[in-house]
Formats: C-alpha cells, sequence, structure tokens
C-alpha cells in the first residue's frame, strides 16, 4: 500500500469512528428507549492466519455453514445449513459431489493419545448424514455415515462400506468395503447388499442435484423473491370443482415448478 492508499485509508477509519461515536452519543441520549443493532459477524468462508478455505465454483455452501480454515471442497459438493468443518491446525479434504449434510462437524487432529497429526479426508460421492461428528478420520468414496454418526480419529471407512445412524466409531477403527457397522462402540453388523450400494450412488447424485435448487434460490434478489411471493399468491390452487363453475383455468408458472430431477418419482432411472 503507497503513501496515497494510506493516507485513503486513515481518512475511512476516521469517517467510520465518527459515525460509530455519532451512533453511541445517539443512544445515550435515548437513554432506557434505545434500539441498539447487534451486527452479526458470521461468515460462511472465513481464513486462519494464512489458511484459507478453498471451494470449488460449483459447490454449495449453505449461508449459516461455516467453513474455516485450512478446508478443500470439491466440484458439486455440498455443505448444508448449520454445518461446521474447522481446519484451523490441521487440513480437511472434501471431493467431488459429497454432501455433508445439515448440522454435522468435521474437525482434525493436531495431536490425540497415540501421537499422530490427522487430517479429515472426506472422499467423492460420499454421504454425510445429519449431525454427524467426523474428527481427524479418513472416508473413502461412495461410503455413507448416516444421522448422528460420530468417528473418531483414525478411523478409516473403506469405500462402499456405510456406519448406521447413531454408531460410535472407536478410535483406529477400519471399516471395511461392503460392510455395515452400527451401535456404541461400533461393530461389524452385516454386508451391504447390491441395492444399497447403488442406493449410496444415488443419493449422492439427488443431494447434487437439490444442491442446484438450494444455489438458486440462495442467489436471488429480494425482488425475485416479491415477485415469486406475488406469483404463488395468485397461481395458488383451489378447488377443482369451485374453478371450473368459474370457468378458471390455473396454470403453474414455470418460475414455481421443481426441477423433474428433485422429485423422485421423476427422476430418471440410471441405467
Amino acid at each position: 500500500m503507497g503513501t496515497l492508499g494510506k493516507a485513503i485509508y486513515t481518512v475511512g477509519f476516521w469517517i467510520r469512528e465518527t459515525g460509530q461515536a455519532l451512533d453511541r452519543l445517539g443512544c445515550r441520549l435515548q437513554g432506557n428507549y434505545y434500539f441498539q443493532e447487534q451486527l452479526s459477524r458470521h461468515r460462511t468462508l472465513m481464513n486462519v492466519f494464512d489458511k484459507a478455505p478453498i471451494v470449488d465454483r460449483d459447490a454449495f455452501v449453505a449461508p449459516s455453514a461455516s467453513v474455516i480454515g485450512d478446508v478443500q471442497v470439491g466440484r458439486s459438493s455440498s455443505i448444508w445449513y448449520g454445518c461446521v468443518l474447522r481446519g484451523d491446525v490441521n487440513s480437511i479434504s472434501i471431493g467431488s459431489g459429497t454432501n455433508i449434510q445439515d448440522n454435522s462437524l468435521v474437525h482434525v487432529a493436531k495431536s490425540n493419545l497415540s501421537g499422530k497429526v490427522l487430517p479429515t479426508i472426506i472422499g467423492s460421492n460420499v454421504t454425510v448424514g445429519h449431525s454427524a461428528v467426523l474428527h481427524g478420520c479418513t472416508v473413502e468414496d461412495e461410503a455413507f455415515v448416516g444421522m448422528g454418526a460420530t468417528l473418531l480419529d483414525g478411523v478409516y471407512v473403506e469405500k462402499h462400506a456405510m456406519v448406521a445412524a447413531g454408531a460410535l466409531v472407536r478410535q483406529n477403527t477400519r471399516i471395511p468395503c461392503g460392510e455395515v457397522w452400527g451401535g456404541n462402540p461400533a461393530k461389524f453388523l452385516r454386508k451391504l447388499t447390491e441395492e444399497e450400494m447403488t442406493f449410496i450412488s444415488q443419493s449422492a447424485l439427488n443431494y447434487t442435484n437439490l444442491a442446484q435448487v438450494h444455489a438458486a434460490e440462495n442467489a436471488k434478489s429480494f425482488d425475485e423473491i416479491e415477485l415469486e411471493t406475488m406469483l404463488r399468491k395468485k397461481f395458488a390452487r383451489r378447488d377443482e370443482e369451485y374453478d371450473s363453475m368459474l370457468g378458471v383455468v390455473r396454470e403453474t408458472p414455470s418460475e414455481l415448478i421443481l426441477p423433474d430431477n428433485i422429485i423422485p418419482d421423476k427422476a430418471p432411472k440410471a441405467a
């Protein structure tokens, strides 16, 4: 920053400080009747020192999620509402087409009882259910982690393996390919069927499609939202018999129709 840049920055700082001082003075003059607005410091993407998240342009990160520090999110992956991915003391890597569902936590290990420094590595086309906790572990491609499951340091989930909902997988446990583990502590339950393996891949694809809808919705301007609200009121469905008596034909605008790939019954079947 040159001399001119420093001068402009200093003037801007003075103006902002003056505005804040005037706001505080106004609050004091209003006494008990003042209203003080608290600004939210939430940031969806946040650096930690020199570590900055790297998110692919085709990935979806929900506004209320927090992606912090040394985190990489691959193409068409989705980080849903309320998730926290904290790569502060180590790195987090997420492949393509993976979904980390609402309120899940992904963290890393700087040190533990075994003295290992462990990042968290999540492969491609992985489904991580709501409120799961992944800490210093590795999950290979097309694996499935159920809702509320906890994976501790050193856990390794192989491809096409499934961790059942609510399971607690102890440190350094390896879950082999094609197996279902569940319980507290997690133990082998049974082998996965071919239909279940297909479901894992389809689940990841469904969330990739759904993320596109949420990304588009979150990108809408205030005017677009108001227009849709007006259209929904105007084209709200009434009783068919009532409409026929009035001779009214209601055609839903294309803006209000959910894409075919989001509705399970209309989704194209895989060859």
